[in-house]
């Protein structure tokens, strides 16, 4: 218990330096969307904290410490190229017009402090799985894991690719996504983190106490279809991308599945 608070108090406080540090930028560039970028990295650095100052199995730390860093640094990169040279996302312009000059106040409770503490409670399956001094061995849960975890890049990452080539085509401008990975699931890339989460959960799982790790997938799940993910991105294409409603009537939201057959009219 000794050593699990001590990786929780380091991971803790990193993650406040790390917000407070992106804020202050943020403030000073007139952009809240770094806030974005930094979700991915901020969870590779602390699966980096938390190797640093357990003392767990070395396999399963090594194993849970890489997952983290391919996974977060992928995300993080990824989004630092799609928002390069563009404005602030539409979502902080909004905020940042309702506020004001006390924007850079707000944002640092209501955006950067909210995300922190998000940030740090759906790491825990990466923080409660390098603390345990057993099992000794990798067994059939960590395996599990890996698999999972795999899916889950497989979709996120090859969702985002397909979707940028097809952004990157002018003859596609206003038109839906319906190919490829989008063509089972109207979210591949959030389906993917999701799967990511509950395959890292899934390794924690193999370790005493590793159930209680259990709040880290359930927030992100909860967060992905309900919150900033789906809910959100759907409300906005729903109004502003012709031939959408459509496509959410002939294919899943989440879970991929095959089409469904086009409405008659």
């Amino acid at each position: 218990m000794t050593d699990l608070a001590a990786t929780f108090s380091a991971t803790a406080l990193f993650v406040a330096a790390l917000m407070l540090g992106v804020w202050l930028v943020s403030v000073g560039k007139r952009n809240a969307s770094i806030v974005d970028i930094t979700w991915g990295p901020g969870f590779a650095g602390i699966a980096l904290v938390a190797f640093a100052t357990s003392d767990g199995v070395l396999a399963r730390r090594v194993l849970v410490t890489g997952l983290a860093l391919v996974w977060g640094l992928r995300l993080g990169g990824y989004l630092l190229w799609r928002a390069w040279g563009k404005p602030e996302d539409f979502r902080y312009q909004a905020m940042r017009r309702y506020w004001g000059a006390r924007f850079p106040l707000v944002s640092l409770v209501t955006v950067f402090a909210l995300q922190g503490v998000l940030m740090w409670i759906v790491s825990l399956p990466l923080q409660i799985a390098q603390v345990a001094r057993e099992p000794e061995s990798l067994g059939a849960l960590d395996a599990l894991g890996v698999a999972l975890w795999g899916i889950g890049m497989f979709f996120e990452s090859v969702g985002d690719a397909q979707l940028a080539r097809f952004k990157a085509d002018p003859a596609n401008a206003g038109r839906v996504m319906d190919r490829g990975l989008w063509r089972y699931t109207r979210h591949p890339n959030y389906f993917g983190d999701c799967l990511v989460w509950w395959g890292l959960f899934a390794i924690a799982l193999a370790v005493p106490g590793g159930i209680y790790a259990i709040v880290g997938p359930i927030v992100m799940t909860v967060l992905l279809r309900r919150v900033s993910g789906v809910t959100l991105l759907e409300r906005s294409l729903l109004k502003r991308r012709a031939g959408y409603a459509e496509y959410v009537s002939r294919t899943n939201a989440f879970i991929p599945g095959p089409p469904r057959a086009r409405s008659q009219t």
